[in-house]
């Protein structure tokens, strides 16, 4: 064999696609009467995480709330993921031009949470009417509950991308040759290779924004200015949604709506996440910090 064939042999070899089901995953725990799935486990581990860790926060000095108000915000909250994911994959992803039945006209649909469809976007706003139904309620700052809560949602979104690679589900779109990564996944249609589009996922809205919010409490005093925290948070996770939309597969339904507008739903979704993010970064900014004395010019 002359080193040219052998160097074609190579490259070729090179170029090979993963296929998923080499890996050898599984996507749960067999229990024989029942099967636990990772995704399950992911939501878990997320929640008792946060819960654990915001736990440790609140005994900082400064902090907002109190035990007390962490358990109403770890119940509020978990309700708020699971009916605002479910409720916004409801309203943006079915019914329309869609191609899906829109769930809202079979209600029976919504419990059947193993069927699948969940929003982030709509989880969000469940967790953001989570949190201020119980600052109302205990007469709490909402921006600062909101601070505590952002730099922990990050495990969840970790733990939860993960899980949809475990799974085999939400693959990306079609990669090229020169993705050495591409993955072949049993379910999609035509058995192309494609982005892992759920490992980008958990490394920039997990890893990434676990390793910048996490040194920004316990590292700076970014706490002590209302609005700071959970400003870089959703500018974060928003940027980085937006940027793995370009390589995620869109829903089937909304394929056509992509074409035409140039982006996906997730992405014009995510337009106004971005612009609310960097609002509170520069109003938390334009304000003086907690316990700081307004500056006063000095007498002529």
């Amino acid at each position: 064999m002359s080193l040219t064939t052998l160097a074609a042999a190579v490259a070729t070899q090179a170029h090979e696609p993963i296929y998923w089901v080499n890996l050898g995953l599984k996507n749960g725990i067999d229990l024989g009467f029942f099967t636990l799935r990772y995704y399950s486990l992911a939501y878990l581990a997320g929640l008792l995480l946060a819960y654990w860790h915001i736990s440790r926060m609140i005994r900082e000095p400064g902090a907002p709330m109190a035990q007390r108000h962490v358990d109403d915000l770890f119940f509020y909250c978990t309700l708020g993921v699971i009916l605002g994911g479910r409720l916004g994959y409801a309203t943006f992803y079915t019914g329309g031009d869609t191609g899906i039945p829109s769930l809202w006209l079979h209600p029976g649909e919504m419990v059947k949470l193993w069927h699948g469809g969940m929003s982030f976007h709509g989880g969000l706003i469940g967790v953001t009417l989570a949190m201020a139904f119980v600052a109302w309620r205990n007469a709490l700052s909402l921006v600062r509950v909101a601070d505590y809560v952002s730099v922990c949602v990050p495990f969840g979104m970790f733990f939860g991308r993960l899980a949809n690679f475990v799974n085999g589900e939400l693959w990306g779109r079609v990669a090229g040759p020169d993705v050495p990564w591409a993955m072949v996944f049993p379910d999609a249609p035509d058995q192309l290779a494609r982005h892992p589009s759920q490992l980008y996922e958990a490394g920039l809205e997990g890893l990434m924004l676990i390793l910048i919010m996490l040194p920004l409490f316990w590292k700076s005093r970014a706490r002590f200015r209302p609005g700071l925290l959970v400003g870089v948070f959703v500018t974060g996770i928003a940027c980085a949604r937006f940027i793995v939309e370009f390589y995620r597969e869109p829903d089937a339904q909304l394929a056509e709506f992509a074409h035409q507008t140039g982006l996906s739903m997730g992405q014009w979704l995510t337009i106004p996440l971005i612009l609310l993010g960097l609002g509170l970064v520069g109003r938390a900014l334009a304000r003086p910090a907690l316990g700081t004395a307004p500056s006063t010019k000095a007498s002529q």
